[in-house]
């Protein structure tokens, strides 16, 4: 937030459960535990070459191809090894998983020379990786790199679901479920994390910064990327230039501006363009999405009555060249201020000029590690429980309902998790387990949203930026206070985490929360496309271990919990999937399957709809059509 306007198009955590066995051998090249029958991470092979150029005792990089560091299951990888020990010693490497379990370890003797050893690596375990490694007699550690602190180098492994998650067929492509800021452009990272739609700009300040009438609607103005069909646009409006604003701001966000008969004009030539592009490249979206403005709580100066009036202007020039717009917003910062203003302006006839509801997805004061989505869902006093994000998505869907059109689209354009308030990027910082805790509550985050009615969420951010430390769901390796636009990046835990839901719940339409839950246990139902599978994405969460006293956020708290899957007297069994992707099956009983929730998110894959549906309330309105 903080006018993030600033950014490329304005932003996800972790949980990071990798199943198979870690060993711990360093006197073996590699050496890892049960790889016959559990998913394992393999390196064998080392191969060394002199180095040249560079510094630092230990450097340790895992280059792909594509720029990634992410790597499909079972696919051979490099993990590359440069020391400059000064004299003989013994490098001792052990790659983690995001628990800081470790799953693979060896060691190899190395000159004093610099010199790099690669090991050729290969993994069926999905999930975020981190390397390190120090000599024997010397010590040390790796380097840190850009925002990437001293002692690990990252790499991911994609899952592969497909025997588990069946693909789904999607009679409109928006059915997708995935949007993210921070890749635009970028189809290699894009498709690696699942994601379907970026934002496109067509503000006025963008397309029109000198002067009337100089976009064209039939020229080629689209960014290429976008003519594979692949990725989706969502239309950004917001902004005038200098010369269309009346306090000769530029960009203006803050007041309607000078003519509005000419921002409509300006509008239906957006339309025009937009309907063209959906006709040529996007044959099954059934709709264009354009969304108006951007966290006017912060932004937005002028009165009400003009904010309404540019929406009316909106509105009309867009539907007048474009026969299917659907007008968004006001994409205020947190879903319980868009609900006010919507409240607000419904009396003004603001109603009149939406034809679907657009907003961020903060909810505290700093969305943080510290600050999970559910911090205050527990709370005694109703009016803390009420700013909780899962009932905030609870009455902003009731004000939808109560006030606006009926079976309107809900989209959340924005929603990260950063670090906690106050820290900085650093050599030192963060550590492996604020590592974690931004990846469990990046995929809770957006797992509520999803669950209590959203139709689509988008992930905030791409590799971390400047100023505001750790949005990034990957590090920038090249600069140490980030930079935008950067390319050379590694994954985060929150990065694979991302992968691994969106893997899950694309393709799926919500069923809603599950009933009766015991407080601190978090359970979301929902169906594939088609009456296909059930899919339940469960934790718990306690406060009182999120942080615990020391400062430390826990991977290892844990309740259990029992779900109904299937009908009274049924035994069988459910798929498990863990926040990374990793796949184990469970036994049930009686049509009840016994879990084991911790902080990090799982997946219980099931047949039973009948069931599911029973046993969860679809959120107000949502249709999911």
């Amino acid at each position: 937030m903080n006018n993030k306007n600033a950014f490329l198009l304005s932003p996800l955590v972790l949980a990071l459960a990798a199943c198979g066995g870690g060993a711990d051998d360093a006197s073996m090249p590699a050496s890892v535990a049960n790889a016959a029958s559990k998913p394992a991470l393999t390196c064998a092979s080392p191969a060394t070459s002199s180095a040249s150029g560079g510094s630092g005792q230990i450097t340790v990089d895992t280059p792909s191809t594509d720029g990634s560091r992410m790597y499909p299951a079972g696919a051979k990888f490099p993990v590359a090894i440069t020391t400059r020990a000064g004299s003989a010693d013994t490098l001792k490497w052990t790659i983690a998983d995001a628990l800081g379990k470790t799953v693979a370890s060896g060691s190899f003797a190395v000159p004093g020379a610099a010199t790099k050893t690669t090991l050729t690596c290969s993994s069926t375990l999905a999930g975020y990786f981190a390397v390190s490694a120090t000599l024997a007699n010397r010590g040390g550690q790796v380097q840190t790199a850009g925002t990437r602190p001293n002692g690990i180098a990252t790499f991911g492994v994609m899952p592969n679901l497909a025997s588990v998650i069946p693909p789904v067929t999607y009679a409109k492509q928006e059915q997708h479920r995935f949007g993210m800021q921070g890749f635009n452009g970028n189809a290699t990272m894009l498709g690696a994390l699942g994601i379907s739609s970026t934002i496109d700009d067509r503000q006025m300040s963008v397309m029109e910064p000198n002067g009337r009438n100089t976009f064209n609607p039939a020229a080629n103005n689209l960014d290429p990327f976008y003519t594979s069909g692949n990725v989706m646009r969502l239309v950004r409006l917001d902004g005038m230039p200098g010369w269309a604003s009346a306090h000769g701001q530029s960009p203006d966000y803050g007041y309607v501006p000078n003519d509005l008969s000419y921002f409509a004009n300006y509008m239906a030539r957006v339309g025009q363009e937009t309907e063209a592009i959906r006709a040529r490249y996007y044959p099954t979206m059934s709709a264009n999405y354009y969304q108006v403005t951007w966290e006017p709580y912060i932004l937005w100066k002028d009165t009400d009555a003009n904010f309404v009036a540019l929406y009316k202007a909106a509105y009309q020039g867009l539907h007048s060249r474009d026969p299917h717009a659907v007008v968004m917003g006001p994409a205020e910062p947190f879903p319980s201020l868009t609900t006010e203003r919507l409240k607000r302006l419904a009396p003004l006839g603001l109603a009149q000029y939406l034809d679907g509801i657009a907003t961020h997805g903060y909810y505290d004061a700093g969305t943080s590690p510290s600050h999970p989505p559910e911090r205050r869902h527990t709370d005694a006093n109703p009016a803390d429980a009420a700013n909780s994000l899962l009932n905030e998505m609870r009455n902003l869907r009731a004000e939808m309902a109560k006030d606006y059109k009926p079976n309107m689209k809900l989209f959340v354009t924005e929603t990260g998790i950063s670090y906690d308030i106050g820290s900085n990027y650093g050599p030192n910082y963060p550590t492996p387990n604020v590592l974690f805790a931004q990846g469990a509550v990046v995929a809770r985050t957006h797992i509520i949203l999803l669950g209590e009615g959203a139709d689509q969420t988008y992930v905030f951010f791409g590799p971390d930026f400047p100023g505001e430390p750790g949005y990034g769901t990957f590090f920038d390796l090249d600069h140490p206070q980030a930079e935008f636009g950067t390319t050379n990046i590694s994954p985060k835990p929150a990065a694979m985490a991302v992968a691994a839901m969106t893997r899950v719940l694309d393709g799926t339409v919500t069923l809603g929360p599950v009933n009766n839950l015991p407080s601190g246990v978090y359970a979301y139902a929902f169906q594939q496309r088609g009456n296909g599978k059930i899919i339940t994405a469960l934790w718990t969460h306690n406060n009182a271990v999120w942080p615990a006293s020391n400062g430390t956020f826990s991977a290892t708290y844990s309740a259990a919990y029992k779900l109904n899957v299937d009908a009274a007297g049924t035994s069988g069994t459910v798929q498990l999937i863990d926040a990374m992707g990793n796949v184990s099956s469970a036994p049930y009983t009686n049509g009840v399957v016994t879990l084991t929730l911790t902080e990090s998110p799982q997946y219980v894959v099931s047949v039973n709809a009948d069931i599911a549906k029973r046993n969860s309330t679809k959120p107000q309105g949502y249709t999911g059509a």
